[in-house]
């Protein structure tokens, strides 16, 4: 009976849409948004670089971006804390507590997966398909646009997989944001706060908008992956 009383005071927040639960989600999507932008518009092109040249130690590079993939979110969080503390190399910006801290967060976590996916892809790419276009008498900046347009699907791929993880994260934002409400309070660290508290109506309604989310995201994933094996 509870249970059923809670999922409905949840459908009913969601339905008649609740001003707190449209802030925290809007806030959510902004920040993720925000972090999903900038570790792409830094990510990609880098990706683009360790693809397309050779330098010293790239393999050890690649090796340490794949395994920042991995980064659990709360140390990336307390390093964050670290830098932007009243104490840190970084306090006097006043970033702490604050969206602009989330934001960053979440792009150091979103950047090795965009990095380490979009480079993979473009190395993947067929051999034949650069050699073509040399063929065929185009530049290297023709043929780098070639290859990346054949490496799109795994670039989108992996950029779709960033933001999953980013919307999704809770513990970095936690730490570096301090889950202020109606300021740095977003979806899932209001969950974790609700359900601690007991109140579990707008935990439910955020959980079942989260849950929305990761399944379109998923399902973005899919027709992506499913598209480039298509065409190939």
């Amino acid at each position: 009976m509870f249970l059923a009383e809670s999922f409905k005071t949840a459908l009913s927040l969601i339905v008649n849409l609740n001003a707190e639960l449209l802030g925290i989600i809007f806030l959510s999507l902004k920040v993720s948004g925000s972090a999903l932008v900038i570790a792409t518009l830094i990510g990609l092109p880098l990706a683009a670089l360790m693809g397309f040249r050779k330098f010293p130690l790239k393999g050890v590079f690649v090796s340490l971006l794949n395994t920042f993939m991995g980064l659990p979110p709360v140390v990336a969080g307390l390093l964050i804390y670290l830098f932007l503390s009243r104490s840190g190399p970084l306090g006097f910006m006043g970033l702490l507590y604050t969206p602009s801290a989330m934001i960053i967060a979440q792009s150091i976590l979103a950047f090795p997966i965009i990095v380490s996916l979009s480079y993979a892809a473009i190395v993947g790419v067929d051999p034949i398909i650069s050699q073509a276009s040399r063929s065929l008498g185009a530049a290297q900046s023709q043929v780098s646009l070639t290859i990346m347009k054949e490496a799109r699907f795994g670039i989108m791929s992996g950029i779709i997989a960033a933001f999953g993880r980013v919307m999704a994260e809770v513990g970095a934002i936690l730490i570096v944001g301090g889950n202020i409400a109606g300021y740095t309070r977003v979806m899932t660290t209001t969950i974790a706060l609700e359900t601690d508290k007991g109140d579990f109506e707008l935990a439910l309604a955020l959980g079942i908008i989260l849950l929305s989310i990761s399944l379109g995201i998923n399902f973005l994933l899919h027709l992506v992956q499913r598209k480039g094996a298509v065409e190939r």
